[in-house]
């Protein structure tokens, strides 16, 4: 038996939408991976580029990649999770087409995973944030002069901190296929699935920060996170029912503090872009949580004001 043979199986889930422009160096980021054991599905969400052409190319000269071209946009937490049911890795990746992964990210990470108790369900590491051009813009941990890492990152039983904070880079998640399969996937109602999914995984299972620079994430103004909080944005309506869905989670007074905090962040958000529906929805939910200071009701007195 080769060694390759016992090496645990890593599926890559390529999430395509429109991603032309970027696809051809995300894909080959996949081809130059050190690691032997890998699963590869290119999923096309019902592009309107030539994203379907270049993804047929790279699966006609790959035989071992599949292929999941969908017809109709269904928005990535249906599209992963389609691709999820067809892929049989021990380990997920969730890769967006106009990122990079860096030569060795599968391979570390599946050394730091395989060295850790099963309960941990997640690994993350550090990301260069790249320009459309694939210039380097800076890392999203960046080293302070006293070697401390911003933001800081966390590891182990992270559910207070996943509420309170933002700290962790989507692109950099390595996933244990059992923790995907317990939550049921990512959640279908909603627009995103990183935050939904470590609310939901830090619960019951660990993370793990792995201290190195394995993946490289495209920062454009079509992105998703470029267009966040604006009216009608239907990331922060996913993200009121995720809140909601955390206070069902939490357990002790230092969660529900945590949580307030992230609701009140958010709220600040929606109100200062003037996404003044989901500003109400927030404010009803801090309320709700008998969270309400004397700055908040300041928004809440402009909130009414404003109807």
């Amino acid at each position: 038996m080769s060694a390759a043979a016992v090496l645990p199986l890593v599926t890559i889930v390529a999430l395509c939408h429109n991603h032309a422009r970027f696809l051809r160096p995300a894909l080959d980021s996949i081809l130059a991976q050190t690691y032997p054991r890998l699963e590869v599905i290119l999923v096309d969400d019902a592009s309107t580029d030539e994203s379907v052409a270049v993804l047929r190319e790279y699966a006609a000269a790959h035989p071992g990649w599949q292929t999941l071209l969908l017809e109709r946009n269904v928005g990535n937490c249906t599209a992963f999770n389609q691709a999820l049911a067809r892929t049989h890795g021990h380990y997920v990746i969730d890769f967006a087409t106009d990122d990079v992964l860096l030569p060795e990210r599968v391979a570390r990470q599946v050394v730091v995973f395989e060295q850790l108790p099963a309960d941990y369900g997640m690994v993350y590491s550090n990301v260069r944030l790249i320009d459309e051009a694939g210039r380097l813009q800076r890392l999203f941990y960046a080293r302070t002069a006293a070697g401390q890492l911003h933001p800081a990152p966390a590891s182990g039983w992270v559910f207070e901190q996943v509420l309170r904070r933002f700290f962790i880079s989507a692109p950099s998640m390595m996933m244990r296929r059992a923790t995907l399969e317990a939550l049921g996937g990512y959640d279908e109602t909603l627009a995103y699935e990183d935050f939904d999914f470590w609310v939901r995984a830090s619960r019951h299972w660990q993370f793990y920060f792995q201290d190195e620079v394995l993946t490289e994430k495209r920062l454009h103004p079509r992105s998703k996170s470029a267009q966040t909080y604006r009216p009608h944005d239907p990331l922060v309506a996913s993200t009121v029912l995720i809140c909601r869905k955390a206070a069902a989670l939490c357990r002790t007074p230092a969660e529900w503090d945590a949580l307030a905090v992230r609701i009140r962040w958010e709220l600040r958000q929606a109100t200062r872009w003037g996404n003044l529906a989901a500003a109400r929805q927030l404010y009803a939910l801090l309320h709700d949580l008998g969270q309400v200071g004397w700055a908040d009701r300041g928004i809440g007195v402009y909130l009414k004001l404003k109807k």
